[in-house]
C-alpha cells in the first residue's frame, strides 16, 4: 500500500487519508459507494454498494470526486443486456460514462491536471468502472478544466453526447465552412450538439425532430427543423448534403438520410451493428461478420450514389475534448438538464429515461 501511495500526486498524505475514510492506509484497501449493476435487468436490479474496490490508479490516470455523473441511453441499453458479449463475463459492472467533479489524485505521469481542479469529461463506451460512483477513475486524456460558468450538473451533461457528435461531424465527415448538415433526430442530447458542432463551424444545419423539441433545436442553431411525421418529408429537406447524421438508425432514416446526400457525402449513423452482431455470434465471428457486413453496405451505396457511409463509434481523445471545451467556454456549446436525481436514486432515473419523462439530459448529483 505505501508504494502504491508513491505512485499519486495528492494533496497531502493526511487529505488523501481523509478522502478515502481510511486511518491506517497500510492496512485497509481503498474503498467507494457506487451503483452496481450485478445482473442484466429492469431498473430495479441496480444496486447501492458502500464497499467497492477502489482500483489502483494507473500512472496517466486521474481520480475524480464525483459531483455529477449523466444517464444515457447507452447506459440503459447496457443495463438491459446489450453489449452482453463483452460486459457478461465482467459483471458486476458500474454505468455511466460523463462525469463532471474536483481531482483528488492523480498518477506520476500525468501532466496536465492537478488536485483540487474541478475538470469533467467521459469514459470510452466499452468501460467497465463507470461513473455512477462518489470516485471515478478517468485516463488524463478524457478530461479536461470544467469552465466555472458552469455547474457539475450542467458540465456533466456535455461530454459523452458531444463527443459522439464531434467523432462523425468532425473525426468522420470532416464538416467545413458553408457545407449543408442534416440531422437526424436533433432533439436529443448528441442531436443537439451536432447541430452547435456543425453551426459553430459555419455550416449551414437542417434538422428533423418531434414537435416539442423543434424550438429547442432552432435554438441551438438548426436553420431549418422540420416535424419528423410530416408528409413529404423528403421534399422538405429540400436539396443534397454534404453530411447527414442519423441519431434514429432505422431503416427509415437510412433511407431517407442516403437518398438527401449529394455525391461525395458522409451518412453517418450511431445505430451500426458490431455490438449486434458480436452479441449473437460471439466477439470474433461477430467482430468478422460485423466488418464484413459494414464493407458490404460501403460498397453498395458507393456504387449506387457515390457516398460514404460509417456506423459512428463514440471515443475520447484529446483533440476533440480541447475543441468541444473551447466552444463550452464561448458559450457555443450546451446541453439542457432535464430530471435530476441523486446518485443513489440511479434506478429512478433509469425508470425516468424509459419512460421519457425528462425533457432534457437526466442527471445524476452528489451532495
Amino acid at each position: 500500500m505505501m508504494a502504491r501511495l508513491s505512485l499519486l500526486r495528492v494533496g497531502s498524505r493526511q487529505s488523501y487519508k481523509k478522502f478515502i475514510g481510511c486511518k491506517d492506509c497500510s492496512k485497509r484497501a481503498f474503498s467507494c459507494k457506487a451503483v452496481v449493476l450485478p445482473r442484466f435487468g429492469s431498473p430495479d436490479v441496480l444496486q447501492i454498494r458502500s464497499n467497492e474496490t477502489l482500483p489502483d490508479l494507473g500512472s496517466t490516470e486521474v481520480l475524480v470526486a464525483t459531483k455529477a455523473a449523466a444517464v444515457n441511453p447507452l447506459d440503459a441499453r447496457i443495463r438491459e443486456g446489450y453489449g452482453r458479449s463483452l460486459f457478461e463475463p465482467l459483471l458486476p459492472l458500474i454505468l455511466g460514462r460523463d462525469v463532471s467533479g474536483e481531482v483528488v489524485a492523480v498518477g506520476n505521469s500525468v501532466k496536465l491536471l492537478h488536485v483540487g481542479q474541478e475538470v469533467f469529461g467521459a469514459l470510452h463506451p466499452t468501460a467497465v468502472r463507470g461513473t455512477y460512483s462518489d470516485y471515478a477513475i478517468l485516463q488524463e486524456d478524457q478530461l479536461i478544466l470544467k469552465p466555472t460558468s458552469l455547474t457539475h450538473m450542467e458540465a456533466a451533461a456535455i461530454p459523452f453526447a458531444a463527443l459522439t457528435a464531434w467523432r462523425a461531424l468532425k473525426g468522420t465527415a470532416q464538416i467545413k465552412q458553408s457545407q449543408r448538415v442534416l440531422i437526424l433526430g436533433g432533439g436529443g442530447a448528441v442531436g443537439l450538439s451536432a447541430i452547435q458542432l456543425a453551426k459553430a463551424a459555419g455550416c449551414h444545419v437542417t434538422c428533423t425532430c418531434g414537435k416539442r423539441s423543434m424550438d429547442r433545436a432552432a435554438e441551438a442553431g438548426a436553420e431549418l427543423t422540420i416535424d419528423y411525421t410530416s408528409e413529404n418529408l423528403r421534399d422538405k429537406l429540400g436539396g443534397r448534403f454534404d453530411a447527414v447524421l442519423d441519431t434514429i438508425g432505422v431503416q427509415e432514416t437510412e433511407a431517407l438520410g442516403v437518398s438527401s446526400l449529394k455525391r461525395g457525402g458522409h451518412y453517418m449513423t450511431l445505430q451500426g451493428e458490431a455490438v449486434n452482431y458480436a452479441d449473437r455470434l460471439g466477439l470474433v465471428a461477430g467482430g468478422a461478420a460485423a466488418a464484413a457486413a459494414l464493407v458490404k453496405k460501403q460498397v453498395q451505396y458507393k456504387q449506387a450514389y457515390g457516398i460514404e457511409y460509417m456506423w459512428t463509434i463514440m471515443r475520447t481523445d484529446a483533440e476533440a475534448l480541447q475543441d468541444i471545451g473551447l466552444l463550452v467556454r464561448n458559450g457555443q456549446l450546451k446541453v439542457p438538464v432535464g430530471n435530476t436525481f441523486s446518485l443513489w436514486k440511479a434506478a429512478d432515473a433509469h425508470h425516468c429515461l424509459e419512460k421519457k419523462q425528462s425533457h432534457g439530459k437526466i442527471i445524476l448529483y452528489l451532495d
